[in-house]
């Protein structure tokens, strides 16, 4: 019997978890999303990058967006966060109406997005001045959520001198700081080393458990989803749909011991089928083309 036969289905939950899930869907929906559209002009006419995408987000809820290239994971993050307009649909936040960048609605990019002229202090109380504290008060808030992502002792180091995981814990506390209802995520770990992200993780693990904040986080890393979230949010391309919606059978408190649970395994096989389907039918008849001339036996 193979590995994969002996796994779990993926849908099934332990009772903790079943309880878990109970206890998220009591909760107040703080994001919610219509039949959101997007439409972009082609050189062939439109094209449809996202269709029909409707979801809502409970409070304190972690949610990971992933889906092959091409999905619109990207295009609807940014929608969320008002840097984009829908095409058609609409988006409420504790069932307002809402579009444009607002306060209620954090943003981390993947990419360093901190000011090079400023501290890690300074960076962070930009975002609390913005949201209009007055100096005193923002230079107060701004330490303890750099206290909360561990920097306290950098608080007046500039960005240069970080490491890049240093950087995203500083772009979180910015994001963070003005306490926004919903912290969007836009691959925020995709820059970074295999163990930096690792650790990454982990800090957002235990930020999130800290800050009355939900969570829409775009990965196209499989085993983060699964690490991370409480429901994953698979879509598929061309256009950008949703195909699945998964309760993550994995219980909290998350630690790297279970990534090679079955209950991790399970769902890891179950986005490896979705995302990434066998391509034996295509190519087992594709002609293969020797490139070089060798004597020896590489294989």
């Amino acid at each position: 019997m193979t590995l994969s036969a002996m796994l779990p289905d993926y849908r099934t939950q332990s009772p903790e978890v079943a309880a878990r899930f109970a206890k998220i869907k009591e909760r107040p929906v703080v994001l919610e999303i219509e039949k959101l559209g997007r439409q972009f002009a082609g050189e062939h006419g439109p094209v449809t990058a996202l269709r029909d995408i409707s979801l809502k987000v409970h409070r304190r809820e972690f949610v990971c967006v992933i889906g092959p290239s091409g999905c619109g994971k990207s295009t609807l993050i940014r929608i969320v966060a008002g840097l984009d307009d829908p095409t058609s649909g609409r988006m409420l936040v504790d069932g307002k109406e809402t579009s444009g960048p607002c306060p209620e609605r954090g943003m981390v990019f993947q990419g360093y997005t901190l000011f090079p002229w400023l501290t890690v202090k300074k960076n962070v109380m930009f975002g609390l001045e913005m949201a209009g504290r007055p100096g005193s008060e923002a230079e107060g808030e701004a330490r303890q959520w750099i206290d909360l992502v561990g920097l306290s002792k950098f608080a007046d180091t500039y960005p240069h001198q970080l490491s890049g995981g240093m950087k995203q814990r500083v772009a979180i506390a910015r994001a963070l700081a003005p306490n926004p209802r919903v912290l969007l995520m836009d691959e925020p770990f995709g820059a970074l080393d295999a163990q930096t992200r690792a650790q990454m993780q982990s800090h957002l693990l235990e930020i999130w458990r800290n800050v009355d904040v939900t969570i829409l986080f775009i990965t196209h890393d499989l085993d983060e989803a699964i690490f991370l979230a409480d429901r994953i949010i698979v879509l598929k391309a061309n256009p950008g749909e949703i195909q699945e919606i998964i309760e993550v059978p994995v219980p909290r408190p998350r630690s790297l011991d279970q990534l090679q649970s079955p209950e991790f395994q399970a769902t890891r096989r179950r986005l490896d089928e979705l995302i990434h389907p066998k391509l034996h039918a295509t190519t087992d008849h594709l002609p293969i083309v020797r490139l070089t001339q060798v004597g020896d036996d590489v294989e």
